[in-house]
């Protein structure tokens, strides 16, 4: 007598699939409902328009789409060889991207392709489009804002001692051929942070104390203090004058300028040589620690599904790798609130 078994063909099998994705939460389906794709597309096409393609040539694949897929990309923390080995295999990658029933994929050509044509400054867009729809949805930032900074580690690199003397005066070493110098990213820098050493970039974000959603962003090398990004960070459309911020941004002549232009700084105290701090000003680091804290919240999410890292060489393409980290931050966030 045959043993049973739990596994039956069945031809509508892939049908029963999607309900039961459907009814489990589709993460990707959570963004789609509340986040309008087809603004944020025709917000980069109308800093980066699409190029005229020749007649009889192969046609373009929409921008919402291509939209879609780096937001999958960067979602998943996926290469660009794996966004298109998911985008063959997952059906729920396909039904986001609005691909269920093509023929055609967008390949890992087409998504670097699209990638390097829109640049940062269609990731601004998208990025700005998204915060319109965010605060069309009601939310507005109104509670105070907390000014971070994070490392982003980007593939380490090994020069010489001449290249590192000719690199340090802002030069290019002359035997390097031109094949050489797309391999080696001169932007991304080493700093350290508690006493280790990183390599790579930094990105300063402001958070709104609220609903924890990403208001502005600045991307830029690692060696670079995270002071010197306070102001430029600052949202302009909070209401609130209460910014929060670490010991790293503490300094008298910042925190006065601060004051002049109307704003509340509570930047914690940091203690001097042999001038511990006092309880009075223990306490108010304390009380600054725990509504700084959310913003830790916003990097350990990038962080917990890969996207705080670095695949790319030079600067530009880092910040529009930071500035995809953001947007698809902000789009999770947003589907988390249910706007």
């Amino acid at each position: 007598m045959a043993r049973r078994a739990a596994v039956t063909n069945d031809l509508l099998a892939d049908d029963g699939y999607v309900q039961k994705v459907d009814a489990i939460g589709d993460p990707l389906q959570k963004i789609k409902a509340v986040v309008d794709f087809s603004a944020l597309a025709q917000a980069v096409e109308k800093i980066v328009p699409r190029p005229e393609q020749p007649k009889g040539g192969r046609p373009p694949y929409p921008t919402e789409v291509m939209v879609r897929v780096l937001v999958v990309k960067r979602l998943h923390g996926l290469s660009d060889e794996q966004t298109e080995f998911q985008l063959l295999d997952r059906r729920s990658f396909r039904r986001f991207c609005g691909l269920e029933h093509s023929r055609n994929i967008p390949d890992r050509t087409t998504i670097w392709n699209f990638e390097n044509r829109i640049g940062v400054e269609g990731v601004t867009a998208l990025f700005n489009e998204l915060d319109r729809q965010i605060r069309a949805h009601g939310l507005e930032a109104r509670a105070g804002q907390i000014v971070d900074a994070t490392l982003v580690p980007a593939p380490k690199q090994h020069f010489t001692r001449e290249e590192k003397e000719v690199l340090e005066q802002d030069a290019m070493p002359a035997d390097w051929k031109p094949a050489k110098r797309r391999q080696k990213d001169v932007d991304a820098s080493w700093t350290k942070k508690h006493g280790k050493s990183y390599h790579g970039y930094k990105f300063t974000v402001s958070v709104d104390r609220e609903h924890k959603l990403v208001r502005t962003w600045i991307a830029d090398t690692a060696k670079v203090h995270d002071s010197q990004h306070l102001e430029a960070a600052l949202d302009e459309w909070n209401t609130s004058a209460e910014i929060y911020a670490d010991k790293g941004y503490v300094g008298a002549d910042r925190e006065e300028r601060l004051r002049e232009h109307g704003y509340r700084p509570q930047i914690q105290r940091k203690a001097n040589l042999g001038k511990p701090l006092s309880a009075c000003q223990e306490r108010r680091n304390q009380r600054i620690a725990k509504v700084r804290a959310r913003v830790e919240h916003v990097f350990a999410a990038i962080t917990q599904w890969g996207g705080k890292r670095i695949r790319t060489i030079g600067q530009a393409r880092a910040t529009f790798a930071v500035g995809m980290m953001v947007v698809v931050y902000n789009m999770r966030r947003l589907a988390f609130l249910g706007a």
